[in-house]
Parts: C-alpha cells; structure tokens; sequence
C-alpha cells in the first residue's frame, strides 16, 4: 500500500485559508491537494465582492503566501488600505492560487470523507489507515482520492442561518424564497438596487453583516425616496449594540456599527426589538413578520436574513470530530468563543492543540472551525493554519509556538445570552473589562405593532 509520506494533505475550499494552508504545507515540504467546489479561486469571496472589509491589507495577507508568490513579481497592495471582497480576490487570492499551480483543483466538490477501508464504527487499525475522499466534479463525473491529512477550510458561506428564532426556517420562509435574500445587497447591480429602491425592507440580525446592510439601505434611501429598513432585533438596543465604536482596535468595524446606529437615528431604518421571528406571511404582494408571541410587522417587499452561518459538515459524517454541543466548533476552542460566555471578538492565538479531533490528521481550519461562532478574522485563520501545517511536518515545537497578536473590540455583552444579561461578581468586569451594557434610546418601533425588550444585550 502507499506510504502516508508518499501522499497529499487535503486542503478543501480555495479561500484565505485554504489558500494560506496550501503556503505553509509547501513551505514545510508536503504536498497540498486544494479541491475548491467553485470555477476560481475565493468563490465564496467573490460572492461577496462589494462588500469592503474592516481589516487593512496588512492583516489579510499571510507570510508564508507572500513568500510564495514574491517569486512571480506580486506586489503587496498598499498596507493601510482596505480592500473590498473583490479586491482580495483579484489582488492576492487568485495570484495565490495560481502560484499554488496544479495544486488547485476548481469545479471538485468534496461529497465525503472516511478513513480508508474503515467505517465510522470500526476502531481496528483505524489511526494507520490514511483517508479516502469522495469528489464529485462539475461534469458529473465521480472520483475517489487517498490523502494522509485533511484540512477543512471549506468554510460556513453555503450554509446561512434562518429568519426563525428557534435556529428552524420560519413557517413560510422557504415559501417566500423569491422575496427572501440571506445576503448584503449589492446596489451596484442595477437589478438589486431595484428590488430594494422605493420599498420596505426587514433586515433580520445584528452582527457586522446586518450593520452593512442597514448602512447600505440608509445610502439608497438617501438617494430613492420610499426606500426604509425595519431592523429586526431579537432584543432589546444597549450600548454594545452597535459594537464597540472607538474602543475597536479594527476602526473600520467599529465605524460599521456606527453607520447602522446613523442610519436608525435618521429615520432611515425602524428598530424592532424583542422580536423573534415565528413565520413569514404573504397576502398580495406583500409579506409580514410574524413573532413568537404574535406580535406582527406588515407591508413588507422584502426581507434579508442575516443571522450568521453554520458549518456543512453532512461530507464529514463517517469521521470522529469532537464538537462542541452549542456552536458545533472543535470542543477545545468552543470555551474560547462562545457567545453565551462572552462576545469580546479576542481570542488568544490558538493552533493544532485547539483543533484536533479524536479523529487525527483532521482539522477543521478558519471560519468552520468556529462553527456557528461570530468574530473571526483572517489573522487568526492564517495563525491556525500555520500551526497545523507544522505538526503535520512533525515539527511539534513550532505547532505549539504562538507567532501572533490579534486586536480587540472593545466590547463585551454576552450575545448568546436570552433575555437579560447576568451582572458581573463584584470587580469583575467580565472578559475584556468593558462596561455592563447601558440600554440607549433611539427610534424604535413598527408600523404594524412593536415588540420592545428593554433588557438585554443585543439580537
């Protein structure tokens, strides 16, 4: 049988960090195989391409990819700027990918993984066996493949969370697809900008991805009349709402929040809070929002889910991961990020220690290792990536080894938290030593009944 030396180290998805793992694996000698489901490099980037990230072209590039591709004549884009999704692609990810050569497989869609003639159940001779991988390519055609490791950095892009408070699609939701969108719009697109120009839209969520949203929807109304957002919050508005504003060592992200408070405080989007979304309703051409406890929000055109992602691991399912109960991320990392605890956005580095399974020689790298999570950034994936590329080397020292300082929000408040936040024990004042949350008032309300929470941290 082939030696485990003699194959490649699976690297699923051509993203950031697919891409950064692929760098280091050659930098350490192995071999890379990145099978990417998409025609190109960073097909879930792409996707979203208008949107401008809140991290600088400094903490997007990774060290062992730019040593990849100084060869090849790349010039780093300038480092305090920040680039928008497609800039990211077309300015480093792709070039990557094509320094990374016939390592990149586009249009191979990862349909499963097991270890090699060894079913979930079986323990015999389990950890000596390397693993099989099931691909299934565009054209339809079938391919199975052997490789000593795999690094899933496959991401959560596919997989977008629901309009229903209970994690479920609302009753009605998959009905009112053609009205429902799960992504920021992008008005540059003529046709989107008039699917939303001149209407009445919910926007479901409250993290960075509903802030751009709301912002987004503020500079049409601006500009098209009868164009408002109602923001649907499954809480009440306090001051860590908006995130942390100028105690964010990311300033852009802080600055998001701000454009979303903006956008409510001049009139341009409605806050509906202590709302949790039971069903979606549809009479003519309009639809309405209907909350757990009846409350209900009517003529609505559209509504646009943003209520975080979660992990694909469906092709993962003959292997043995350990996963945290709640957010479905590697059970050593889950105390470090879980929302109920805290929602500081500071996690110490972490690396193959916080990533290994029962199962070895997987990992699950980047944004799916957060599982359902919020906060990650790129610096911390390329972090992660490069310790695992060292313990797959055998150099155990440098797996262990942290060569990295991520930046703090300034915020903490509990996001996972239900209702009320609970008060620190005295002189503490929770994981970053940020205030307890002050409720703010700001316009509030809906044209078809409010639900209003005046407790709380946040959706």
């Amino acid at each position: 049988m082939t030696s485990a030396t003699d194959l490649p180290v699976l690297v699923i998805g051509a993203g950031p960090i697919g891409l950064a793992a692929a760098a280091h694996l050659t930098e350490r000698g192995l071999t890379p195989l990145v099978l990417e489901a998409g025609p190109s490099a960073a097909t879930s980037v792409r996707a979203w391409g208008h949107v401008r990230l809140f991290s600088t072209w400094a903490e997007l590039v990774d060290p062992a990819a730019e040593k990849l591709l100084a060869p090849t004549g790349w010039t780093r884009p300038e480092p305090t700027a920040y680039p928008t999704g497609a800039d990211w692609a077309e300015r480093y990810l792709q070039p990557l990918a094509d320094a990374l050569g016939r390592a990149v497989r586009y249009d191979a869609t990862v349909t499963g993984v097991a270890r090699a003639g060894r079913d979930r159940i079986v323990d015999s001779g389990r950890d000596e066996q390397p693993f099989t991988v099931h691909v299934t390519h565009a054209d339809g055609r079938e391919e199975r493949l052997t490789v000593a490791a795999v690094v899933d950095a496959s991401g959560t892009w596919s997989t977008p969370g629901p309009a229903g408070a209970d994690g479920l699609p609302a009753l009605g939701e998959r009905a009112n697809a053609d009205r429902i969108s799960y992504r920021v719009p992008d008005l540059d697109d003529p046709a989107v900008r008039a699917r939303y120009a001149g209407r009445r839209t919910a926007v479901i969520g409250s993290g960075a991805s509903a802030f751009t949203a709301l912002a987004t929807l503020a500079g049409l109304a601006a500009a098209e009349p009868g164009t408002h957002a109602v923001w649907v919050l499954r809480r009440g508005i306090t001051g860590s709402t908006f995130g942390g504003g100028s105690a964010d060592q990311l300033p852009a992200r802080g600055a998001l929040g701000q454009a979303a408070k903006t956008a409510v405080e001049n009139g341009h989007a409605t806050a509906l809070t202590g709302f949790r979304t039971a069903a979606v309703e549809r009479t003519g051409d309009k639809l309405t929002l209907v909350s757990e406890d009846g409350v209900r929000t009517e003529g609505l055109d559209e509504v646009i889910v943003l209520t975080g992602l979660r992990p694909d691991l469906s092709f993962l399912d003959e292997l043995r991961l350990g996963l945290d109960e709640r957010l479905q991320a590697p059970t050593a990392l889950a105390p470090l990020i879980d929302p109920n605890q805290h929602s500081c956005g500071t996690v110490y580095p972490h690396g193959v220690a916080e990533l290994s399974h029962p199962e070895q020689g997987v990992h699950l790298v980047g944004m799916k290792s957060y599982g359902r999570a919020p906060t990650f950034l790129a610096l911390t994936g390329y972090e992660q990536v490069r310790s695992v590329a060292a313990h797959l080397a055998g150099d155990h020292d440098a797996a262990a080894r942290v060569e990295l300082t991520l930046p703090e929000t300034g915020v903490c408040g509990g996001a996972g938290l239900f209702d009320r936040p609970t008060p620190a024990a005295d002189g503490d004042a929770g994981c970053c030593a940020a205030p307890a949350p002050q409720l703010i008032t700001l316009a509030v309300g809906g044209a078809s009944g409010t639900a209003c929470s005046t407790t709380g941290s946040g959706c």
